[in-house]
């Protein structure tokens, strides 16, 4: 095995440091996020808010006029970042740069709103500070904050009884933004910026290069926006090379914390959900389903990248191409299986030059549903619909009505748990295919957009719309996705992986709230045993499996095997 034992030992250390770190940041943030979404008396501020944009905060909303609450706060969005990317040059701080095209402008809307931070344009080079902070930071924020709304939507569907409504989307969503990200966002920005982090409004410098020539140096408000790239799970770089670039990420112990970043909402959601329900048992069970997908998935992955993928890498003494040599591999593949088991997308490597496994098991953990812990909001709901679908196959099993915290499972459910699962495998795998199809667009892909033909390049186009459907944002490389057919594809397949799943989600808390609990009887599935942990893994990853793998084996399999 490739790789000194030394940077084997200090990768296994940042491992064990992060699971302290998550352990101890677990009970009293979970704690504090039920704290936030249960409350009725609201801060004098958020008052303000709520008369500002005229809504009522004490009024509770069915699920339709949630998800329209939901709708319409994104489609604001959506437009406003656009029109701040077609009007650049009359903003402060244009740094100089034209205004942003129609269809790129698009997809970068599209792309932040939905959480996914997908980015087919160098940062530096095509937006200024106005849209950087105004648009894209702020989206980083909002869209954190309403997954974290519908998944206390769904949560607050198995808590209630015989209740038509949800909660107040717009309460959740400031309070999400003002009571958890933006302090959370605040304290780590210093924290970075004490790590080198740039934090600037200068234009950037000129610097000699050793040739004798001048190179253009930029900066900007750089820690701010990494803050909540990580903790809100959006991954939008503020340069091009994203968190391998030394001005986001200049050392190995920021690379932690921004691991951290990613990792520690969504680790602690099971336990606010134990908490909103009244049982932290089925907390526990959750939290112990994410924590082993996202184990085994970094031991694929590290393994794969430390064996190397041939004699060259071999000899080199470990598989460093795409590789930056102050993170090692370990701290590569740690970043990657975070960020692509969440919907994170932040990247500190280049995917692209991984060992065909190693690469493989970062497709992998997108097509999971990026529930390993997932995003912020979006990967508990992910895992409890899973838990749906679990106790009712539990149910066909025993031969008895199938019940998950006391709310029977029934067709109507199922209908809207089964629909969620197929979502997104409908737009990866027709996006893909649609590129591969259509006359013109074929011709395009094939000769401009894939730079290496054969199974490798059908893994970079079939991550492209993976990435896009689950919301992750993370590019495999190697793939020029900045055309008029890629910006539109993705930008749609980016709004219909975020919204369509959000609008079943919602239904299905609809449908549990309407009903009262049943109480437990002999013939109840527990939830928090072994027994249906187990269950729930395996439902999860076989799932994947059946869907995914005739075209992992056309890709990256077949790869692997060559």
């Amino acid at each position: 095995m490739a790789g000194s034992a030394a940077d084997t030992w200090a990768g296994i250390a940042q491992v064990a440091t992060l699971v302290l770190l998550l352990v101890v940041a677990y009970r009293p943030l979970g704690d504090w996020m039920a704290r936030v979404y249960t409350p009725t008396k609201h801060a004098r501020l958020e008052r303000g808010v709520y008369r500002v944009i005229g809504v009522d905060p004490d009024a509770e909303q069915s699920w339709p006029a949630y998800l329209r609450g939901v709708l319409l706060f994104s489609a604001v969005g959506v437009l406003l970042v656009y029109l701040l990317q077609r009007i650049q040059v009359v903003l402060p701080g244009d740094l100089g740069l034209p205004n942003v095209g129609p269809a790129l402008a698009f997809n970068t809307a599209a792309s932040f709103v939905a959480n996914t931070n997908w980015q087919s344009y160098s940062p530096e080079a095509t937006v200024g500070y106005t849209v950087q902070m105004a648009g894209l930071a702020v989206q980083n924020f909002l869209s954190a904050a309403v997954g974290l709304a519908v998944a206390v939507a769904l949560v607050r569907g198995f808590a209630r009884r015989r209740s038509g409504t949800l909660g107040n989307v717009w309460v959740d969503v400031v309070r999400g933004t003002g009571r958890l990200l933006l302090p959370g966002a605040f304290v780590f920005a210093i924290v970075l910026v004490a790590g080198g982090v740039v934090q600037s409004w200068g234009g950037g410098v000129d610097v000699t290069t050793l040739a004798g020539g001048t190179q253009h140096i930029p900066d900007g408000f750089v820690a701010s926006q990494e803050a909540i790239k990580e903790l809100g799970t959006n991954g939008g770089g503020y340069f091009n090379a994203n968190s391998a670039h030394p001005f986001e990420n200049p050392q190995a112990w920021t690379n932690l914390v921004e691991v951290f970043l990613m990792l520690v909402i969504p680790f602690s959601l099971p336990r606010t959900f134990g908490r909103l329900v009244g049982d932290d048992r089925q907390g526990y069970a959750i939290l112990a389903v994410m924590g082993a997908i996202f184990l085994v998935s970094l031991s694929v992955m590290s393994i794969a990248e430390l064996a190397g993928g041939g004699s060259a890498t071999q000899a080199a003494g470990a598989a460093m191409e795409g590789k930056e040599v102050r993170f090692g591999i370990l701290g590569t593949t740690l970043f990657g299986t975070t960020s692509t088991a969440t919907s994170t997308g932040a990247v500190n490597g280049m995917f692209d030059s991984f060992t065909p496994t190693g690469g493989m098991m970062a497709l992998v953990n997108m097509m999971l549903g990026e529930i390993s812990p997932g995003g912020v909001g979006s990967g508990l709901y992910g895992m409890l619909v899973l838990a749906v679908i679990t106790v009712f196959i539990g149910g066909l099993l025993v031969g008895r009505t199938p019940e998950y915290l006391g709310k029977k499972i029934r067709a109507r459910e199922m209908t809207f748990a089964a629909l969620y699962i197929l979502v997104t495998p409908t737009l990866v795998l027709l996006g893909t295919g649609l590129s591969l199809v259509i006359p013109g667009v074929r011709e395009q892909v094939l000769g401009t957009s894939i730079f290496n033909p054969g199974n490798h390049g059908l893994s970079e186009l079939l991550y492209a719309f993976t990435s896009g459907a689950n919301n992750n944002g993370s590019a495999f490389g190697g793939l020029t996705a900045n055309t008029t057919w890629m910006n539109s594809a993705l930008g749609v397949v980016m709004l219909l992986g975020r919204f369509v799943p959000i609008a079943l989600v919602l239904a299905l808390a609809g449908s549990l709230a309407a009903q009262d609990k049943v109480p437990a009887t002999v013939g109840t599935l527990p939830t928090h045993r072994p027994l249906f942990i187990g269950l729930l893994g395996a439902v999860a990853v076989i799932v994947t499996a059946l869907t995914y793998f005739p075209v992992l084996a056309l890709g990256p399999l077949a790869e692997a095997l060559s």
